[in-house]
């Protein structure tokens, strides 16, 4: 059978899901849809030529490069097609964003016909996805006089590709849309267990909320034709827990515009809100494209004749409604008064929204025109050797006099790109930074390699030190889904200059090691930038943002990210850490005593800067793991020398084990991060260079003291599933004792893994059970235990120490390469169960608790539907603790009693943690 042929079927096949055809990105379709049409008596030409015009995707796909050739084609007369003249064979061109499109038009352009070259001219002059090869071209064609290249030049340093775009409108009508009560997270808009669809984006989109929220929202459309749906968090934030990029792009499928005429599914110009604005990294993805974020502020505290909160019966602030929002109310944006309206009513200031940077992103339709476009008029001004006028709102610089710099701002200050020579930029101030690590996962990845394609990129920036491609999203099981987009993905990545977790060339064994935690091995700098295409890329080395996997393309293709310095909260320790407490509950308690001293929620969207001290990179990334969490825009650990030298050893020793595995590259990738730990070493041990730590005289948003004799029991974050108020369920601020459950609430399922546990974690599940087996014979589990290690390299030192021999000796199920699971598991037996490397139940795209089921896990995530789903009767309940807890609740089959805790951690090297002092305090886990 032909290609066409199977094009067809799966198009029957779609139509039975309801869905319309796939797009096209295989250029040997292609060539057979374009044999169809010159055929002029083919029985499938009319619709051949439909699927050649409007659904081929454009970019660097393989489609596209066979589009553009015959497009070419047909503007120098070599084929004559009826239905697309020379004019439309432009247009299409214009639609296609780079890569071989621009390769054409270059040609053209630069060809001998003086009629087609203008004509290919003024079509260039409104593209902005040009590299160096094709920048490269233009100035060599303008240094050997070529006048076409000169006006091209001329028109790109003037920015006509922008200056030319039609201007924000000034009123944008929307009728609004709750989305839900309370926070909002991003799998509401694109469930994990949807994952798989990510890349396809007309089936993804029907994952979003639910069908009747689907069809609520085309009734709304229908009922207001003049205005666009905005979707709101009632009571809530809007996208916490992840970027989610096909999140946005869900939303703007159903609420958005279409990108263009010639490019089905790809929509832009969200409009979304909350009454506590929108989750930092969301924020970014909206950017992305070029849509609206509102902090609507529609509920505010009520205060008491004395201007102070008025507290529930619980002690949280009681809320009243400044203004309605429900659903079908037709309100105004003005982006010029920057306000939200009701009629003529003014409502709320959405300055915040409006920023010029933002409005340029709407203006260009997404922020990756405006990056490009940037750099575009920059080398076009150079190479005409005429000063740049830059047609950009001028990047924000803040400078205090007098003002020391927190630790984000010495490492943005440190990594800036193109600011004012000599000055120093504070919190606010807006910055192009230098990326030093890329990470890419494998459930958004397929987009990553998509936006990649879409704007033309075929190569790594080579300012990038390391870049790392994942598995471990889709580790769990090897299933039809995971085998037909995991090696597609790992191809494509391996080719543009990633590590990948599995080889396409089969040279080296397929790793599933947890993306954060290699990224965190690979981090060998504490002034180091890293963007992850994951909420929880918060390295505890450097400074680490979780984003969208646009955001994580553009990193990729320029080495670059744009974004403001933002500000910082100062969290420090005092008092000592109890024998019986483990880290984990720091990490919880920093939560709760912050709400306690603050009130607010002071970490949101800001950098916590942490002062961990004594941890090494290992086991701090717990604290900084837990911020995605706490809502906040990132962390950063301020550690010892001794500390940090220890940590770089750590990475050094983990990156040879990489590179001894055979995973390095053609670029020496893996030995060049090496030689970098190394020199960042002699830097600390000479005293050239101490350890990241931000100045005395820094200006904090706020400081949050964490005391820890305050921490007498485990502390554990409840979803608080029954809470009356809908919107306190399912958020991190819930912390509670475990006294609070009186030692009797049922746990139907225990999970230790995923990127909260680290090497030590591991040993104390091995402890737990060489202690009670010692005090009371062979250890029964009443219920089941998941236990999944971050990383193959922590299993082969366990391996090593003696530890996973205990751990299989109880497990009732171990993991095996060599025949991986095809199927998710759907029940579980009370025996323990060693999982594949990877997120496991963290992610909730393949394995699932039982429904209805009370997890207790040492995961992140405690959104609803994410580890366990609902029943009727009974909400599946999703409560984070730390191992030890874990562990015993799953042999208990409920919570334990502090007794009962206290008697089986006795004796057992906890992750052990204590302030920073002049002289660090040798409090290492024995673990390292």
């Amino acid at each position: 059978m032909s290609l066409y042929t199977d094009y067809l079927n799966e198009i029957e096949t779609r139509k039975g899901e309801g869905l319309n055809p796939k797009p096209i990105e295989d250029g040997a379709l292609v060539g057979e849809i374009i044999a169809q049409i010159k055929d002029l008596e083919n029985e499938h030409r009319a619709e051949s030529l439909k699927f050649f015009i409007y659904n081929t995707l454009p970019g660097t796909t393989s489609a596209a490069g066979v589009k553009a050739a015959f497009l070419k084609e047909i503007i120098l007369g070599g084929s004559v097609v009826e239905e697309i003249t020379p004019a439309f064979a432009f247009e299409l061109l214009s639609h296609m964003k780079g890569g071989p499109s621009v390769e054409v038009l270059l040609d053209l352009a630069l060809g001998d016909d003086a009629a087609i070259a203008a004509q290919a001219a003024d079509v260039l002059k409104t593209q902005v996805f040009l590299y160096d090869a094709d920048t490269d071209r233009l100035a060599a064609a303008f240094k050997a006089g070529n006048t076409v290249a000169k006006d091209i030049l001329e028109s790109y340093a003037k920015a006509e590709f922008f200056t030319k775009l039609p201007e924000v409108e000034e009123e944008i009508k929307v009728v609004t849309f709750i989305a839900g009560e309370g926070d909002i997270s991003t799998d509401l808009l694109s469930p994990g267990n949807q994952a798989h669809s990510r890349s396809d984006r007309e089936l993804h989109g029907k994952c979003m909320i639910t069908p009747e929220a689907q069809a609520e929202i085309q009734e709304l459309q229908k009922a207001n034709p003049d205005a666009r749906v905005m979707l709101i968090a009632e009571k809530g934030t809007m996208g916490v827990g992840s970027s989610r990029m096909s999140g946005v792009n869900n939303v703007a499928l159903w609420a958005g515009k279409q990108a263009s005429p010639y490019v089905p599914f790809v929509n832009i110009a969200p409009v979304v809100a909350g009454t506590n604005g929108i989750s930092p990294i969301f924020l970014t993805t909206v950017g992305v494209t070029g849509g609206i974020g509102l902090d609507l502020k529609n509920w505010v505290k009520k205060l008491d004749a004395d201007g102070n909160a008025v507290l529930d019966e619980n002690g949280d602030p009681v809320l009243e409604q400044a203004y309605s929002v429900e659903t079908g109310k037709v309100l105004t944006i003005n982006s010029k008064t920057k306000k939200l309206y009701d009629g003529d009513k003014e409502l709320v200031d959405i300055s915040s929204a409006f920023t010029p940077q933002k409005v340029e992103f709407m203006k260009a339709g997404g922020s990756y025109a405006v990056v490009f476009g940037k750099k575009l008029q920059t080398f076009a001004s150079e190479t005409l050797g005429i000063e740049l006028k830059s047609a950009f709102a001028p990047s924000k610089e803040i400078t205090v006099e007098g003002q020391g710099l927190t630790a984000v701002e010495k490492i943005f200050n440190r990594n800036a790109v193109s600011t004012t020579p000599g000055a120093t930029l504070h919190a606010g101030s807006d910055v192009r930074v230098k990326v030093n690590i890329v990470g890419s996962q494998d459930t958004t990845g397929l987009m990553t390699s998509q936006e990649l394609e879409s704007m033309a990129a075929t190569v790594i920036s080579p300012t990038v030190d390391g870049a790392y491609q994942s598995g471990c999203h889709t580790a769990s099981v090897w299933d039809l889904k995971a085998q037909a987009n995991i090696p597609k993905l790992m191809k494509f990545m391996n080719k543009f200059g990633l590590i990948t977790a599995r080889d396409p060339k089969g040279v080296y064994h397929s790793m599933t090691d947890v993306i954060h935690k290699v990224l965190n091995d690979i981090t060998v700098d504490d002034w180091d930038i890293i963007i992850g295409g994951d909420s929880h890329t918060r390295m505890s080395k450097g400074v680490a943002f979780g984003a969208d996997s646009g955001t994580v393309a553009l990193a990729l293709a320029t080495g670059e990210a744009t974004m403001p310095i933002p500000e910082s909260v100062k969290v420090t320790f005092k008092g000592t850490m109890k024998d019986h407490m483990d880290f984990r509950d720091v990490v919880h308690a920093t939560q709760a005593q912050m709400l306690k001293q603050h009130g607010d929620n002071v970490f949101q969207g800001r950098i916590i800067e942490v002062h961990i001290g004594t941890l090494l990179a290992d086991q701090a990334f717990t604290f900084t793991d837990w911020t995605a969490e706490m809502k906040a825009k990132a962390s950063i650990c301020i550690s010892s020398d001794e500390t940090l030298i220890g940590s770089l050893e750590l990475a050094k020793h983990r990156i040879q084990i990489m590179i001894d595995k055979g995973m390095d590259n053609d670029a020496k990738v893996l030995a060049g991060l090496i030689a970098k730990a190394d020199k960042r070493i002699a830097e600390i041990k000479s005293g050239e260079k101490s350890a990241l730590t931000p100045d005395n005289n820094a200006k904090y948003f706020a400081e949050v003291v964490v005391d820890l004799d305050e921490i007498n029991e485990p502390m554990i974050a409840d979803p608080d599933v029954n809470n009356d108020d809908v919107s306190k369920r399912y958020t991190h601020d819930t912390i509670r004792p475990v006294s609070y459950y009186g030692g009797d609430k049922k746990v139907d399922l225990g999970f230790v893994g995923s990127c909260m546990v680290h090497k030590g974690d591991m040993k104390i599940v091995a402890q737990m059970l060489k202690n009670l087996e010692k005090s009371g014979g062979k250890v029964e589990f009443k219920a089941p235990l998941v236990v999944a290690a971050p990383t193959y390299n922590i299993i082969d030192e366990l391996k090593e120490e003696g530890d996973w021999e205990i751990l299989q000796k109880y497990s009732g199920f171990e993991f095996d390469d060599l025949m991986p699971k095809a199927k998710a598991r759907t029940e579980y037996e009370n025996i323990m169960y060693l999982e594949r490397p990877g997120c496991n139940l963290c992610m909730g795209n393949q394995e699932k608790a039982a429904k209805g089921d009370t997890v207790l896990a040492t995961s992140t995530r405690l959104f609803q539907g994410r580890v366990v789903e609902d029943t009727a009767e009974k909400k599946g309940e999703s409560l984070l603790a730390s191992t030890p807890v874990v562990v015993l609740s799953a042999i208990l089959g409920r919570t334990p009693s502090m007794d009962e805790y206290k008697a089986a951690v006795e004796g057992i090297n906890l992750t052990k943690f204590a302030p920073p002092l002049q002289k660090p305090l040798d409090s290492k886990s024995v673990h390292f």
